[in-house]
């Protein structure tokens, strides 16, 4: 894989270009996404953002989101902005398994593949890319990648909107470990090029129906179960609560970072039944990697102190998995 300044030739002259992203996409994977579409069309390109999967409804005010295409309802329309382009970016995942229903596609295109992505072990399928592992969100690395080029004059309200929602929500609101320095000064950045943050904060954590705030209480009391004697918290979701309380895509988003707010808990697990498979999601504090937990025991990865995984097992066989996996690691977490 090149280096991703490498690709400066590449955007000397309009090509077709498609940016996607991983299923379900989050506020990063969309930020980032929507964030370069706006660059490269300042550039000349012609430029279609391409998402696996719909995405959460409170994404939507994102600027250029309404312009998206859902590759799941309309495959149609998105294998023909596939045809024969120049470029595809794949932004905030690192392996095509990660695109669903896109990875064969994606897998036999002969464009030239562009990775920008934050997480370890990239797939060696891109010929252009980084893969910063220091980097708190990909929407940053897309402002760095700007700056690289000697573009950063071209970053202008919309994309600033973009960049920062998706570093805000994979930073934990600037509380994690990977809010560093290099993330202030861009924000600061942003802020000198006339970035509202208190609206973005408002469109994505002031934004849900009733049902999913009673969903919440609904886990908290009746879901969670605590495990002191390994510092250990998690939450498990029946299909049936997803159907009760209607719930949407991003509606289960930010839930397991409520376990870590309980006093000496060091691991967090959120466990959903989706009915096709079942979805984890780790978060941790102090020393414990939960990308190599993850790895280990549930065929996931991500970052030191957030990751995901998935099991095939039922959701009981998935709990019990999970505690006899918190058993094994008993030590790492005292």
């Amino acid at each position: 894989m090149k280096r991703i300044e490498e690709i400066k030739p590449l955007l000397e002259t309009p090509k077709r270009v498609v940016i996607t992203m991983h299923q379900k996409p989050d506020a990063d994977a969309m930020g980032s996404s929507l964030a370069l579409y706006h660059y490269l069309r300042q550039k000349g390109h012609d430029v279609t953002v391409i998402s696996p999967t719909n995405f959460p409804d409170f994404l939507i005010w994102m600027p250029g989101a309404k312009e998206v295409i859902d590759f799941e309802s309309m495959q149609d329309k998105a294998l023909k902005a596939l045809e024969g382009i120049d470029l595809l970016f794949c932004l905030d995942f690192n392996a095509l398994y990660r695109t669903k229903g896109m990875e064969p596609y994606l897998t036999q295109m002969a464009c030239t593949k562009i990775l920008v992505d934050h997480h370890l072990e990239p797939q060696p399928v891109f010929d252009y890319g980084i893969s910063d592992t220091t980097a708190a969100s990909t929407a940053q690395l897309i402002y760095e990648i700007i700056y690289k080029l000697g573009d950063e004059d071209l970053i202008n309200e919309d994309m600033a909107q973009c960049i920062y929602a998706g570093t805000m929500t994979d930073t934990g609101s600037f509380r994690f470990t990977s809010t560093s320095a290099r993330v202030h000064r861009m924000v600061a950045d942003l802020f000198d090029r006339g970035l509202k943050h208190e609206i973005i904060h408002s469109a994505i954590y002031d934004n849900f129906l009733e049902n999913r705030l009673r969903f919440l209480g609904h886990s908290l009391l009746n879901r969670m179960e605590v495990y002191y004697e390994y510092n250990t918290a998690m939450i498990a979701i029946p299909y049936t609560d997803l159907k009760r309380f209607d719930l949407q895509t991003g509606d289960t988003e930010g839930v397991v970072n409520f376990l870590l707010s309980i006093q000496g808990i060091k691991l967090a697990a959120l466990i959903i039944d989706r009915h096709a498979e079942i979805k984890l999601s780790f978060r941790s504090k102090g020393d414990f990697d939960v990308n190599t937990f993850a790895r280990k025991y549930f065929d996931g990865g991500g970052h030191f102190h957030a990751a995901g995984g998935h099991s095939s097992e039922t959701l009981e066989r998935t709990v019990q998995h999970f505690i006899e996996a918190i058993k094994e690691n008993e030590e790492q977490l005292q």
